[in-house]
C-alpha cells in the first residue's frame, strides 16, 4: 500500500508539473491594446526592392506598401528555432480598367537566400480583370536549431518575403497597387527540437530605409535586422526536458514497485510479516 501511495503521489506531482508548465505558457502576458496600437503605428509603410534593401518587420506586425504593378517588394522577418512562420499577403488592385488577368506570387527565402517551400497555403493566385484584390499565404516548415550541411532545412535567422506579379498583360505594367503583409510565428514545442545549434543565426544586413537607400553609400543606409523579442534562442532548452524528467521518475517508481512486488510474492507463506 505504501508503494501504491508513493506511485500515486509521484503521478499527481508529475501532472502538477506539467500543468504548471502549461499554466505558465497560458498565463504569459499578452500585448495590451495600447502596445498593439503602438506597434501598428510603427509598422513599416514601404517595402524594399531587393534582398539588400528588404524592409525589416516583426512578427504580428502589419506592413504596408504602395507600389506599381511589376515591382518586386521585399520584407525581412526574424524567425527563431522551434518556430513556424505564416506569411499572408493582400494586394489591393487598381480600380482602373485592366486588360486581363494577373498572377501574383509570394515567395519566402532564408538567410542564405534559399527559397523555402510552403507546407500549405495559396502561394500563387490569379486575379481576374475585375477583381478588387488578391490574397496569398505561405506557412513554412518549423525552423530547426541545426541541420546537416547538405539539407535544405529552414534555419534560425532572417527570412525574406518577396511579393510580385509573375504574369499579366504588358499594358497593365505600372498600374498602382497597395500591398499588405501579415507575418506570425508559433512555437511548436519540443517535438520539433533537435540537438545542437548554430554558432550564430543567419542574419545578413538589412535596411529599414526607403528603397532609394540602395543607391546611397551613407553608413546609416544599412542596419542590422532586428532579432525576436527576448533574443535568439540558445537551442538547448525545450519542453522535452520536462517529459524526460517525468518519464525518468515514473520509470524509477515502476522499478521500485516491481521489486517490492516480486520480493513480497517470493516470501514463504508460513513466515510472519517482516521475517
Amino acid at each position: 500500500m505504501r508503494t501504491l501511495r508513493t506511485l500515486m503521489t509521484a503521478v499527481v506531482a508529475s501532472a502538477g508539473l506539467l500543468g504548471l508548465a502549461g499554466t505558465a505558457v497560458a498565463d504569459s502576458p499578452s500585448p495590451s491594446t495600447s502596445a498593439s496600437a503602438d506597434a501598428e503605428a510603427a509598422a513599416p509603410t514601404e517595402a524594399g526592392t531587393s534582398f539588400r534593401t528588404a524592409t525589416a518587420i516583426k512578427p504580428d506586425q502589419r506592413a504596408t506598401a504602395s507600389a506599381s504593378t511589376g515591382d518586386y517588394l521585399y520584407w525581412a522577418l526574424p524567425v527563431d528555432a522551434g518556430q513556424r512562420a505564416t506569411v499572408k499577403a493582400k494586394v489591393t488592385l487598381p480600380q482602373a480598367a485592366r486588360h486581363g488577368a494577373a498572377t501574383w506570387q509570394l515567395d519566402v527565402y532564408d538567410g542564405l537566400r534559399r527559397r523555402q517551400s510552403c507546407m500549405y497555403g495559396a502561394q500563387t493566385r490569379k486575379a481576374a480583370p475585375d477583381a478588387g484584390s488578391v490574397e496569398l499565404s505561405c506557412t513554412l516548415r518549423t525552423v530547426r536549431a541545426w541541420a546537416e550541411p547538405w539539407a535544405n532545412d529552414p534555419l534560425p535567422g532572417s527570412y525574406y518575403i518577396r511579393l510580385t506579379v509573375v504574369d499579366l498583360p504588358k499594358d497593365d505594367l505600372g498600374l498602382p497597387v497597395r500591398a499588405e503583409i501579415d507575418a506570425t510565428t508559433a512555437d511548436m514545442g519540443g517535438a520539433h527540437a533537435v540537438d545542437g545549434s548554430l554558432a550564430a543565426p543567419l542574419v545578413p544586413g538589412a535596411t529599414t530605409a526607403t528603397p532609394q537607400a540602395e543607391e546611397s553609400s551613407a553608413p546609416e543606409a544599412a542596419a542590422a535586422l532586428g532579432e525576436p523579442d527576448g533574443g535568439w534562442s540558445s537551442g538547448w532548452w525545450s519542453d522535452r526536458w520536462i517529459w524526460t524528467a517525468v518519464g525518468g521518475v515514473l520509470a524509477a517508481l515502476a522499478g521500485i514497485a516491481g521489486y517490492r512486488f516480486t520480493r513480497g510474492s517470493g516470501r514463504p507463506s508460513h513466515l510472519p510479516p517482516g521475517a
